[in-house]
């Protein structure tokens, strides 16, 4: 299907590998202009293509440097999210102090806010779409680093607040929550999916092996990058000029309610 993008232009955050780097990927597949942002550039993100700056993201000069000189866009995709790393983040509630709590929100949350904000206003004369990418653990606060979890929490709430207040300028905000995604944050060897095997007591191949049943994914497997990837290339599209403040889950069928 022609997605009906070529030409137009997009800034993804968070671009030098997982979901983001797909993304990219699949943007550029379709004849964007994109630019990817993020701390550090990959050699993979300067395969695509695409303009790539370096930006640290969870700060507002970070914020600044990646909106400098990209214009009015057609798309936004808030993807930029982590601090959910192996160290320091096993330990619950109580082992949480106010800079991991600082640091979670400002790469989270904080970053869409201050991205969205300042793209907000090309994208209303372009009539442009935004794509925040949360996660499933947004519903299940419990299921992972509580500063993460509730950070993405209010991404998906922010994205609705924007849906309403810019759905009729003709901007559309929607949001995706990716499940267990087979990206860095389970597979890296310092990954929280490494650190989690290790307090488990189990290989970390094992447990990788088995999160996606024990966690209720019907499918049995991880969600694959380019899955999201390609759902980000239809809500960006004319097909999809009727959807606005929705959450998209793609997680394997973990959610269970309605």
């Amino acid at each position: 299907m022609d997605m009906r993008l070529s030409g137009k232009s997009a800034l993804v955050t968070g671009a030098s590998r997982g979901l983001g780097l797909a993304i990219v990927r699949a943007l550029t597949a379709e004849g964007m202009r994109v630019t990817g942002a993020a701390r550090t550039i990959s050699p993979e993100l300067e395969a695509t293509g695409a303009t790539a700056i370096a930006a640290d993201l969870s700060t507002a000069s970070g914020v600044a440097a990646a909106l400098d000189g990209v214009g009015d866009l057609d798309l936004l995709v808030n993807n930029v999210g982590g601090g959910d790393g192996g160290e320091g983040q096993l330990g619950g509630f109580l082992g949480f102090d106010d800079e991991q709590w600082r640091q979670a929100y400002d790469l989270n949350f904080l970053s869409a806010v201050r991205v969205t904000r300042g793209a907000l206003p090309g994208l209303v004369r372009t009539r442009g779409a935004v794509i925040n990418i949360s996660s499933n653990g947004a519903r299940m606060p419990h299921a992972g680093p509580v500063t993460y979890t509730t950070a993405k929490a209010a991404l998906t709430a922010f994205g609705k607040a924007l849906a309403e207040e810019f759905g009729p300028q003709g901007v559309r905000v929607n949001t995706i929550s990716p499940g267990l995604a087979r990206t860095a944050m389970w597979e890296a060897a310092d990954s929280y999916g490494a650190a989690l095997a290790g307090a488990m007591g189990m290989d970390h191949d094992q447990l990788l092996a088995g999160l996606p049943s024990s966690v209720g994914m019907t499918t049995g497997r991880f969600v694959e990058p380019e899955e999201v990837a390609a759902l980000v290339t239809y809500l960006a599209s004319p097909h999809a000029a009727s959807v606005n403040g929705a959450d998209y889950l793609i997680d394997g069928g973990s959610i269970k309610t309605v």
